[in-house]
Order: C-alpha cells, then structure tokens, then sequence
C-alpha cells in the first residue's frame, strides 16, 4: 500500500515548481485524506530511512541533492543524446547526456555515470552526465527490419528503443530475406568503433504486411501467445459440463426483456440490460454482468493464466483473450437467445437520478436481442427495421434514464474528457487503406454510465464490509500539477484558477468544446491527471467523482473484475466474515496483483497504439506531399508536434521548417517564438501541414507548414526582414460542436 503514495511523493517533489513543504502540507498537496494520513505517514517514513527524501531546517521535505556518480535507467534519443533516470531520486531529476558520452548505452539499459557540473544558469547549477558503466542489459533481443548495405546484412530495429542497426551473420540458416521482419538475438553489443553483432532467430515474415506487423509487435512487447494445454482443456471440460438448465438457487429472469449493445466487431459480451418500473413508478435498472468466476475457480490453471495476461489486448483486426474462446466467445459471452449466467446488479432511481436502493443477485438470463451501437442509435432517431417492438421500447427508457444519470453525474464534478478515437479502415491486403473517427453516438454514453453505476454500487457495498478489495482508483491530482495546468491554459488565453477544481476543469472544457483549441487543452488536462490504476487503497475515483469505485463489468476481459466478482459472490452467499483465502486476497497480495495488471493494461494500450500508428504510417508513406489540417498539441527546443485531425497520430515539425526566422522555445509563455518577426507559436493552433517524410521503422511523421509562419520581405540597410504570416486557415469541424 505505501508504494503508491511513496510514488506520489516523489513524483510531486520531481516537480519544477516543488518548493520544500512541511509533511502536513505535503499530505494536503497530495489531496491525502484524515483516514489515509497514517498509510501516508508511513510511506514518507520508508522513504526517509532509505535515504530517498530528506527533511531539513524547519523540517521542510526536499530530494537528496545530486551525488558525483549515479545510477539509473538509460533512455536514449534517435538524434544520439540520452537521460539517466535515476534509480533513486535526486532533486536535479533526469541527468543529460550528451551524444558523444553515451558509452553505446541502450534503452532500458541500467547505467552508471557520472555527473558533471556544466555551470550557472537563472541562478541554478546545470548537470550533464557521461555514463561511465554498463551494468545491466536490458534485453538481448530486438525485432526489426532484415536489410542488405554495402557493409553486409544487418537489422534496422523498430521503434524507439535501440536505434542503431544490428550487423548480423549467415541470415540463410533461417531462411530470411531482404526486406523481412525478424527476432535477433545479440551476440555482443556496441562500441565505439563496431556494430552490434547479433544472430536471427526467428523470421517474423515480410515487412509491411499485416501479420508480420501484428508479430513485430507481440514480440516487441512480449504479449502472451497460445494457451497451454492444462488452460484448454480447463475451459473445454467447463463447456462440457455447463448445463443451462441446472440453476440452482439463481434467479430465473429469462423472460425478462434483456439487451446487449457492443461493438459491431464484438465477440465478447460481458454486459446485459434490463429497465423497468417498480410499483412506485421508480426505474429499476438491471446490469446483468457474466458470471466468469463460476467457470474459473482460484488458482486453477486458468485462474494462473488470467492473472499472468491480465486483461485481453484488442490489436487492430485481432484480439489477444484473456481466457480461451470457448469461454470468452462462448459460455460466457451473453449471446442472443441463449441462456447464460450472470451476476446482476440492481439499482432503483428517482427523477433525478438518485440511486434510493441497491440489491444484488445471481441470475440467468436470456438475451433477447444483440445490437451493435450504430444500430442503436439508428433506432433511437426512428430506423427500426430489424428491432423488436419491446427492444425499442427499452432503448428509449434507456436513453432517459441515462441523461438523467449523466446530469447528477456531471454535477456531482464528474470530468468528461473529449479525446476522439480513430478506426482503421483495412483492405483485403491486410493494408490499411484510410481512417476515420470511431462512432461515439449517445448509445455509448448509455452503457459507459449504467457500467459506471454499476461499479460504483459494487464497490460501495462491499467497502461497508471493511474487507480487502482490488478498486480502480483515480489519485486526485497534485496541487502542482494543477498550477501547472492553469499556466498552460492561460498561456491559449482561457481563464483558470491557479489551483483548479473539478468544477473549473468542467467549466474549461465546456469553453473549448468545438474550437480548434479543444484537442489540445483535452490534451493538456489529461496530462495533468495521474493515470488510474489497480489498488486496495480506499483513494477513490477522482475523475468520476467516486468515493468508491471498482472494476465489476469485464471479467470475461479484465482479471480485476473477476478478483471483484469473487468478493461479491462471498457476500451474496453470506460468508465475507468466514471466506476462505482463496476467495478474498490478503491486502498485501491484492497490492501486488494490481501492480502488475496495471502494467499489463498500460502494455496492451502501448502495444494497441503503436500497431495503429505503424499501419497509418506505411499508408502515408504513399502520400508524400499530402496536405493534412493539424492541430499544434506538443512545443519543444526542437520543433512542433502537430496532430492530424483525420488520421489522430502526432507529426514534427522541425524548427528549421516553421519559417525564416531564429526560433527559439519560451517556457514562461509555453510558445516557440520568431526572434526577429516576433511571430509565436502556441498550443492548440490549427495549422496545415503537408507529408515530408515518414519512418515508419523509427516511428516518425515529418511535416511542415504548407506556408511558412513568417516569409522573407525586402532587404532594409543589409538586413533581411521578416514578415508574419498570415495565420493557415482550417475548415470548420462540425463534429462535437453544439
């Protein structure tokens, strides 16, 4: 439990603008509550004792100064540069390195080097570093591109990671060809005068197409393969054995009018629907969640696999379970017009959507029909064909219910970011031959907020118990970090308190919404965030606004969810006080698991992204000199990242392509600056691009301005003017506005 807040602590003494706090206000910085101090107390004392945080005069808290000689994490940059990142913190942070003191370090690599004073600078010493060791590797292997040079065979790795090629030897003994994606292994890393040397050891198949990609990937990211055999045959003798008509002591509620609504492309279907009035005239709304925890019992084979994997990864065209299909598609997915276990979850409102009272149960169900969301939201505008008269019914009172819920939600401080995602649309090559906006119609804000209710009941129930419980918390940001947020904001000429609140945040997005500033501030307010994870910590949800909160909802994909169904099915069968250890982990163990699926989560979003942005470049590596409207989301000493708006991936343009001029990056007014024109540079811009170049091995989309930011004017007394000019216009989006 004290690793998170020992996190939290440093990350908030890293910050530039940290200065030195007592403990107390420390704690409310952190927004740490009465309840929790004692949990913080102890974290800051471990950290103490361990040398990682000092406490000086007036017992003001503070980060070691920088020793001569540190340890840490290597991360290199393709431009030859890299950062030390410190193993523990120091109040300099990340040590530079410059590119000739590298020691061919590698990404990942555990370093040691040394500091070096580079002088005085604003009153505060500068450090750069020169690594001096090379401790420990951190992989010896890498996927890239098989290549032929003049030198011989080498390995164009992908990525970001390891940039330089890898000469390798005798590439027939696989069979591998110019041109193919492969696994190599490295025989000896590099110096300052040789390559890497490296042999192949597994052909991944030819660069560019679709399934050799989809392989790169997996092995880049090391992501879980085929089930073993004790798994499968697990999953198929709970197939066999599964009888719908044995019910036991479930409520029968299979004639019921139930609905799921998912994605057209979905195979898994975790969650079911059902609305009705009670006698008081009240909505009752039913989530009926599979019960996955009655197929997959602690600690069997599968229940090691889950944990191990974590979560499904859901790749562009494939999706990697977290248990076997003939779970996760079949007796567990609540398939129309079959009769399937789940766990449900009742919830009586009033008008205003308050919840009056929450009950519990296991069921059986019968889907009466499956509807993926476009169609649902055909059917609330008035297209019905195919939709049974009841269904429709029940959508609309879904629909009611739902903005009802979304206002109290919303009031109550819930914070509702505007970040649109993008679908890839394939060929039957396996290419991706364009990309549009994902559908995001009102029957997503449907599930998304009775899928939310229903965690949230979950996890307010059985926190009354006073047991260990994984929750998915939400750390409410530093203060920091808010201050921070509102220089930014302020800089795009929005007005913001200088410690923001849920409410102001609120009032912000609602000033940008369909301005051309709005991705970039959605952008900057999410940065500002902590990212949610996997904890027993009693912290809540803070951009929910839940005190309590839990993952209940995909257990068929997510291994916290069937941790919390367990738990659930320890209280429906009255037994919390008397469960077995296998039925509810000991806080300790619950810390630890959820270390690890909050990594697995963050991977399969890693893994899912980079997939997506290697398909979209090799298209745009077709479409050189493409003009394509952007947004500025990103300002660095070396250029701009500006985001297409069609295609969602990030862009640079290089500070010697924004125009004639002496550009320079001013972090006071967060703007790149024209020093003669006096031209400047500020988030949240709208800008027109065109294509200059792509890499799609290094990951990289090189643009610039289709016209240049300022232009040359006559020659004043031997001098060359510059002129501003004129700002790019962006055609209007119509989408998101109001």
């Amino acid at each position: 439990m004290a690793e998170i807040y020992k996190k939290r602590i440093v990350k908030l003494l890293k910050h530039t603008d940290y200065t030195p706090l007592k403990l107390a206000q420390l704690a409310k910085a952190l927004g740490v509550s009465s309840e929790d101090y004692p949990q913080f107390k102890v974290a800051f004392d471990q950290l103490r004792q361990a040398g990682h945080v000092v406490m000086g005069a007036r017992n003001l808290i503070s980060l070691p100064t920088i020793s001569g000689r540190i340890i840490g994490t290597f991360r290199g940059n393709p431009r030859g540069f890299g950062f030390v990142t410190p193993l523990e913190p120091n109040s300099h942070g990340d040590l530079f390195v410059p590119p000739d003191s590298t020691a061919e370090a590698m990404t990942g690599d555990i370093v040691a080097a040394k500091v070096v004073k580079k002088g005085r600078r604003g009153g505060q010493m500068r450090y750069g570093g020169k690594v001096v060791e090379i401790l420990e590797r951190a992989q010896n292997k890498f996927v890239g591109t098989l290549l032929k040079e003049t030198v011989g065979w080498i390995v164009q790795p992908d990525g970001t990671g390891f940039v330089e090629p890898i000469s390798v030897d005798d590439v027939s003994a696989k069979g591998a060809r110019q041109k193919d994606k492969v696994v190599v292994e490295i025989l000896s890393y590099p110096t300052e005068r040789y390559l890497a040397r490296g042999v192949i050891v597994e052909v991944l198949g030819r660069a560019g197409r679709y399934e050799s990609e989809i392989r790169s990937i997996i092995r880049q990211y090391h992501l879980p393969d085929e089930f073993e055999d004790d798994c499968i045959d697990q999953a198929r003798r709970a197939a066999d054995e599964f009888d719908p008509e044995d019910i036991g002591s479930r409520d029968d509620i299979t004639e019921r009018v139930i609905i799921t609504i998912d994605p057209a492309d979905a195979k898994d279907f975790d969650d079911a629907i059902s609305l009705e009035k009670d006698s008081d005239g009240n909505w009752v709304l039913g989530v009926h969640i599979a019960d996955v925890s009655c197929f997959v019992p602690p600690d069997s084979p599968l229940d090691a696999e889950a944990r191990i994997r974590g979560n499904s990864v859901y790749l562009p065209e494939k999706t990697i379970p977290m248990l076997p299909e003939i779970l996760s598609n079949g007796i567990c997915s609540l398939q129309p017009d079959q009769t399937r276990f789940v766990k449900s979850v009742y919830l009586t409102y009033d008008n205003n959507g308050k919840v009056l009272s929450r009950r519990f149960a296991n069921s059986v169900i019968c889907s009466r029909q499956r509807l993926a969301y476009k169609q649902a939201d055909k059917a609330l505008r008035g297209r019905t064909k195919g939709i049974k008269p009841e269904v429709v019914e029940l959508l609309q009172n879904m629909e009611s219910l739902s903005r009802i819920i979304e206002k109290r939600r919303l009031k109550n401080g819930m914070i509702h970011l505007d970040l649109s995602e993008t679908e890839l649309v394939m060929d039957k090559s396996g290419r991706v031959a364009d990309v549009h906006l994902a559908d995001d119609s009102y029957p997503h804000t449907i599930i998304e907020m009775f899928m939310v209710e229903a965690n949230e009941a979950v996890a307010s129930i059985l926190d009354r118990h006073n047991i260990a419980l994984m929750r998915r918390i939400h750390p409410e940001p530093d203060s920091f970090s808010m201050q921070n947020l509102s220089k930014l904001v302020r800089a795009l000429g929005y007005s913001l308190p200088r410690t923001p609140d849920r409410t102001s945040i609120q009032e912000l997005l609602a000033a940008v919404r369909g301005t051309d500033s709005a991705l970039a501030v959605n952008l900057v307010v999410l940065r500002s965030f902590e990212k949610a994870q996997y904890a027993p910590l009693h912290i809540g949800h803070f951009a929910l606004a839940s005190n309590w909160y839990c993952h209940f909802t995909s257990p068929i994909r997510r291994y916290a969810d069937l941790l919390v169904h367990r738990v659930l099915e320890c209280y429906l069968q009255n037994k919390l006080g008397s469960a077995s250890s296998n039925e509810i982990l000991a806080e300790q163990e619950l810390a630890e698991i959820g270390k690890h699926i909050t990594f697995t989560e963050q991977r399969a979003e890693d893994a899912e992204r980079e997939l997506q942005t290697v398909l979209i470049l090799q298209m745009l590596s077709n479409r050189i000199g493409e003009e394509l409207d952007c947004v500025i989301t990103g300002l660095a000493g070396f250029g701009v990242f500006a985001q297409s708006l069609k295609f969602g991936i990030e862009g640079l343009i290089a500070m010697d392509n924004l125009g004639p001029d002496k550009w320079k990056f001013n972090s006071k007014t967060q703007s790149i600056v024209g020093l003669n024109s006096g031209a400047s540079v500020h988030l949240g811009r709208a800008i027109k691009a065109r294509i200059v170049s792509v890499n799609v091995a290094a990951r990289q989309l090189n643009l610039c301005p289709t016209k240049p930011l300022v232009e040359v004017s006559v020659r004043k007394r031997g001098k060359t003017a510059t002129r501003k000019s004129k700002k790019p216009r962006t055609p209007k989006r119509s989408r998101g506005r109001r």
